[in-house]
């Protein structure tokens, strides 16, 4: 079968005012290339190559990079970690050390070593007299001049991978338990590997191909400092048909690591999203989901009666409120976008400087503690799974950082695994799950460091309805047996009712209701969260009998709250009634709209009208009341609230 040909797409046609610039410029990097491709005595090229004075050389230059190479990585990797993480004053200033030897001419630099580390320099009298280290016109002088020029390319490169890297991995690992020490091993390396490695090879290449610090610093001494490019420029004067050949094994040398590095290393723009991520957005839920959540697998240890773990909090800056909480507490945390939901979770957990939290687990003060010895563990929006570990490693992370052995670690993390429906997906990396099923092992991780405090940032969020129905049943059970307290930032009114005992309502930082979900779903304080529970959400002030509405308007209720009182009136969608004509009788509020959305709601369908006279509202009716009034998108119609369906609350 023959394959239709590529069709170039619209506008891929570059400009001939660009195209021609730029195949000049290639031309002008190609040209010297194929000078030493062409001037290369094929013939020769053995005899040049494996001369004495060349294996020599190769030999030197290959001991020299390869210590550059390990100097930059002890201290270049620290350091591009302190350019990347750490806020300090000068950090500019730090950088542009760190770029200077990438624009400062060699000898300028081995000049600059000179004055630094020779005989009559800075340092290198005193290295003599104590140590007896003279660095000038030696191997080390040699090391030393290679790393000066390479390391920049190790800080640069890793610094960018650290920062590509979101924190929250390593936030989400030290709450886990892990210091930072064990954070920045096995969890920060690793992720940032194929930066470290593309840094490392380009290092390598370029200590291996130094020149000008070289011959500045350490001088041109035959078996102690003449490397392979010090070699070349000897044989240009001697004999430049070898000079060429050696050049041009130089030259196969960078090519080699450039075209390792191509891609697989380096990455290609477009897609900054994580690989984890990308396959979780586009791989459909297991349909091993659907099946009942299993029962811990028989031969787990039983589990011991939970310590008791209340909490008290006082919260300052953005967020500002006080969290006393006994053990077993479940608490809904709500509110609209930039509430300070996530702000809270973040400042329990000692990472933000927007929020402070002075902090009480039972009897200890954790407040000064580090996040990794807090014992609060946390599960952000989106899991943070680290994309090198197995879902089984993962989920032990936490019980490995607080010292469990290995084996036992395995065991109590397979078991966890097992509850949350994920158990036959123990060997699969974050990469090869779906969202939903990341999600879960994220929470069997949290579950499972067994923390005194448990942070949940939407953790049901990435499930759908019937997994999510199933997780929360699961998850309900295990917050009964805790014996700390759980704090659960959500959006669903299902979750906030069904697994909290009370539910906390933040607004701008502040804490606007925290009551039991029954008494916050009865009489809602804030107008997001009775939107949220579906309900029509007015504010406005008190008056003699009823409520002056912000948005302009009057409505009148059954009770009034003192006149001047801020005030919402709560309607549910169902006390609304439509019409086509304006309603006699009984009603005394009574507005024209106009229908502008209609949606399926189960049974009923869902109306949202509009109205010079009052605000927005919803209504919801049956469809055959729909089809009897001839419903449609932009019908005209009059709605009606009986003073007693409105509740009005203080605010």
């Amino acid at each position: 079968m023959k394959r239709p040909a590529l069709r170039r797409p619209p506008g891929a046609r570059a400009p001939l005012l660009l195209t021609v610039p730029a195949l000049l410029a290639v031309a002008f990097l190609m040209l010297p290339l194929v000078g030493i491709l062409v001037r290369t005595s094929w013939g020769e090229l053995g005899d040049h190559l494996t001369a004495e004075a060349t294996t020599e050389a190769l030999r030197l230059s290959l001991l020299v990079s390869l210590w550059a190479l390990g100097l930059s990585l002890l201290l270049g990797v620290p350091l591009a970690w302190l350019l990347a993480r750490v806020p300090f004053p000068g950090k500019a200033f730090v950088r542009s050390l760190v770029l200077l030897p990438m624009v400062l001419p060699p000898t300028v630099g081995g000049v600059a070593l000179l004055l630094a580390f020779g005989r009559r320099g800075l340092l290198g009298p005193w290295l003599e007299d104590a140590f007896g280290i003279t660095l000038p016109f030696h191997t080390s002088g040699a090391v030393l001049a290679a790393t000066f020029v390479a390391m920049p390319f190790l800080v640069i490169s890793l610094e960018g991978a650290l920062g590509g890297l979101r924190p929250r991995y390593e936030e989400t690992a030290a709450s886990l338990g892990a210091s930072p020490i064990r954070v920045f091993l096995t969890v920060t390396l690793p992720m940032v590997a194929p930066g470290l490695i593309a840094g490392a090879a380009l290092t390598w290449a370029r200590a291996l191909g130094e020149f000008g610090a070289t011959i500045t610093f350490a001088g041109n001494l035959p078996g102690t400092t003449q490397t392979l490019p010090l070699q070349v420029y000897l044989l240009l004067q001697d004999s430049p048909e070898a000079a060429t050949s050696v050049s041009l094994l130089l030259l196969a040398i960078a090519m080699i690591v450039l075209i390792a590095l191509r891609g697989r290393w380096t990455g290609t723009p477009g897609d900054h999203r994580d690989p984890a991520s990308r396959a979780a957005a586009a791989r459909p839920e297991d349909p091993a989901a659907t099946a009942p959540l299993p029962e811990p697998a028989p031969g787990l240890p039983q589990k011991s009666a939970p310590e008791p773990w209340p909490l008290h909090a006082d919260v300052t800056g953005f967020t500002r409120l006080t969290l006393d909480a006994g053990p077993g507490t479940t608490i809904a945390v709500v509110g609209p976008n930039g509430a300070g939901k996530t702000t809270l979770l973040r400042a329990l957990l000692g990472l933000t400087p927007r929020a402070h939290a002075a902090l009480r687990l039972g009897d200890d003060d954790v407040t000064g503690l580090p996040p990794h010895r807090r014992g609060v563990a946390w599960v952000p929006q989106d899991g943070a799974l680290f994309p090198h570990l197995s879902a089984l490693t993962n989920t032990a992370y936490g019980l490995r950082a607080h010292g469990v052995p290995r084996a036992e670690a395995r065991r109590e993390a397979q078991g966890w695994l097992d509850r949350l429906g994920v158990g036959h997906l123990a060997h699969r990396r974050p990469a090869q799950l779906s969202g939903g099923q990341a999600q879960r092992v994220a929470l069997a991780r949290a579950l499972a460091a067994r923390p005194r405090l448990l942070l949940l940032d939407e953790p049901l969020a990435a499930l759908d309805q019937t997994t999510r129905a199933r997780v929360r049943h699961t998850l309900r059970g295990h917050l009964a047996e805790f014996g700390g307290v759980c704090l659960i930032v959500t959006h669903d009114p299902v979750e906030a009712v069904s697994l909290a005992n009370r539910v906390l309502v933040l607004e701008d930082g502040r804490s606007l209701q925290d009551e039991p979900p029954a008494e916050v779903t009865r009489h809602p304080r804030s107008p997001w969260v009775a939107r949220m529970l579906g309900r029509n959400a007015w504010p406005g002030t008190a008056t003699a009998d009823g409520l002056a509405l912000e948005g302009g308007g009057h409505l009148v209720v059954a009770e009034p709250l003192p006149a001047g009182t801020d005030a919402l009136a709560v309607i549910a969608p169902e006390a609304v009634s439509v019409h086509r004509e304006r309603p006699t009788g009984s009603p005394r509020n009574v507005w024209p709209g106009t229908v502008r959305e209609i949606t399926s709601g189960g049974s009923r369908l869902r109306l949202l009208i509009t109205s010079d006279e009052a605000p927005d509202l919803v209504s919801e009716i049956t469809p055959g009341a729909a089809a009897e009034l001839g419903i449609a998108d932009g019908s005209p119609v009059w709605t009606s609230v009986k003073a007693t369906e409105a509740t009005v609350v203080p605010l």
